[in-house]
């Protein structure tokens, strides 16, 4: 089975998509409905800007889905049986299997940006990354952090994201690295993503995803909070309203879908990231990027 996956903030690059916009009309008239709806020219970000206009939160997350979904709309023969994404890159999934309209998905993405960046200024958060240890290792030194501080992404099989409050995740790291870690280290990130402090987010988020219509999409979608195949729309709704304060089981839905049949793993979007995860995943897993 050809599955497709989609990948999350941090893949983003100066000249994303311009090869795209200057090669297929399609791709054009989408890019400028895109300017159109987000009320600015984030293509000239995108095209021309610089990799720290690139990380401002407002453009990152619409640039990398707009990447995405732009590049998956002008591939020929894309039929996805299964369908997964990083964190933002489920929207990118959403749209590639027909559950949210192009539109519908940038609005959402849009406002997703917008909102975590509010919760982000609330108050001190981060995130690190621990490599070398065990997902029930991390697990086990977060309970024992006073503070906010949670298993965030599940990246691959010793490659973990922790996150939460900054003083939290600063100790959490120093007793990473005594529990055996070869290194937990702070990453350059607005704030704490996929933890409880994105609540605020999650209540503002959740209104809009409500007032969305969500079609029941072409093939199953591998959802993060899940790591199960999903295709109920209400279902999708409610996971992915719960995604922005919980994990991103990105291991266990990779191998679910290996178990659920997946032969080919192709990444839609800017980037190798995924892929090389899913290497570390699945030896035996072939990839290929679109």
């Amino acid at each position: 089975m050809k599955a497709y996956v989609f990948p999350g903030q941090g893949a983003q690059f100066t000249g994303m998509g311009k090869d795209l916009y200057e090669n297929s009309a399609l791709a054009k008239e989408l890019f400028e409905k895109a300017n159109e709806i987000l009320g600015f020219r984030i293509t000239d970000i995108m095209f021309e800007g610089t990799a720290e206009e690139l990380k401002e939160t407002k453009v990152t997350q619409p640039a990398v889905f707009l990447h995405s979904v732009i590049l998956a709309k002008t591939l020929e023969n894309f039929h996805p049986e299964m369908v997964a994404g990083h964190s933002l890159g489920e929207f990118s999934a959403l749209v590639a299997n027909g559950t949210l309209s192009f539109e519908d998905g940038l609005k959402l993405v849009s406002k997703r940006a917008l909102a975590m960046q509010k919760a982000c200024e609330i108050k001190p958060s981060t995130m690190a990354a621990v490599l070398g240890l065990a997902d029930n290792v991390v697990e086990e030194v977060c309970a024992t952090i006073d503070g906010v501080v949670v298993a965030a992404n599940y990246n691959c099989p010793g490659q973990l994201v922790i996150s939460g409050e900054t003083s939290a995740v600063e100790k959490a790291c120093e007793a990473m690295k005594a529990a055996g870690a070869k290194r937990a280290l702070l990453l350059p990130v607005g704030g704490a993503f996929h933890s409880p402090m994105m609540e605020p987010a999650r209540e503002e988020l959740a209104a809009a995803i409500e007032a969305t219509t969500f079609a029941t999409p072409s093939c199953h979608v591998y959802q993060n909070v899940t790591a199960t195949a999903v295709s109920d729309p209400n279902e999708i709704k409610k996971n992915l309203i719960i995604q922005l304060t919980a994990p991103v089981k990105w291991t266990q839905s990779v191998q679910q879908m290996i178990a659920d049949g997946a032969t080919l793993f192709t990444e839609v979007g800017p980037g190798k990231v995924l892929s090389g995860l899913i290497g570390k995943i699945d030896k035996e897993a072939a990839t290929a990027n679109a």
